[in-house]
């Protein structure tokens, strides 16, 4: 698993400054039997499965914290935040470290498959269907081949009210 790591030393630091080089590139992961991607640029790092401590008072999707290089993360199961059925995590399950709103979070997944380019021209805006579930989260859906990828709006996988009272049990 540790050559599967991605690291922010391994060039996912700094996008900032490599914004322009990042456009239409997406960080993709498995979810069920769903491929999705998240804009690279949000992607600090990858890592392993680790111990998480369990947080009180926090939505079931939330399931903890990490101790990351002495900074607390919290952690959030994407599999649950999409209302999809739980499973054991086993040694292809990864969390995703991103930052959100300046704020380090980390998502759970299935499994990391790799960086894709889908440049902007092959994204179509999200089907029209209800809002409930995971749908809500749909950035848009990127054609890559002959297949789709579930691009995610990663800014509404957590809610203002969500963070703070996330933050809040972190600093309790």
């Amino acid at each position: 698993m540790s050559d599967q790591m991605l690291h922010a030393e391994d060039g996912f630091n700094g996008y900032e400054e490599q914004e322009d080089t990042q456009e239409g590139k997406y960080l993709t992961f498995q979810i069920a039997k769903e491929e999705y991607g998240i804009e690279i640029r949000y992607v600090t790092e990858i890592i392993g499965i680790q111990k998480v401590t369990d947080l009180p008072d926090t939505p079931n999707f939330v399931k903890g914290v990490i101790n990351l290089r002495g900074k607390v993360i919290p952690v959030i199961d994407v599999r649950i935040r999409f209302e999809l059925p739980e499973r054991e995590y086993d040694e292809r399950t990864c969390i995703i470290v991103v930052n959100i709103n300046s704020t380090s979070v980390g998502l759970i997944v299935d499994s990391v498959s790799e960086v894709l380019d889908i440049p902007g021209e092959d994204i179509e805006g999200p089907p029209r269907v209800n809002r409930s579930g995971g749908s809500r989260y749909i950035q848009g859906l990127g054609k890559v081949g002959e297949s789709v990828k579930i691009i995610l709006n990663i800014h509404r996988l957590l809610f203002e009210d969500e963070m703070e009272q996330i933050m809040e049990s972190i600093q309790e």
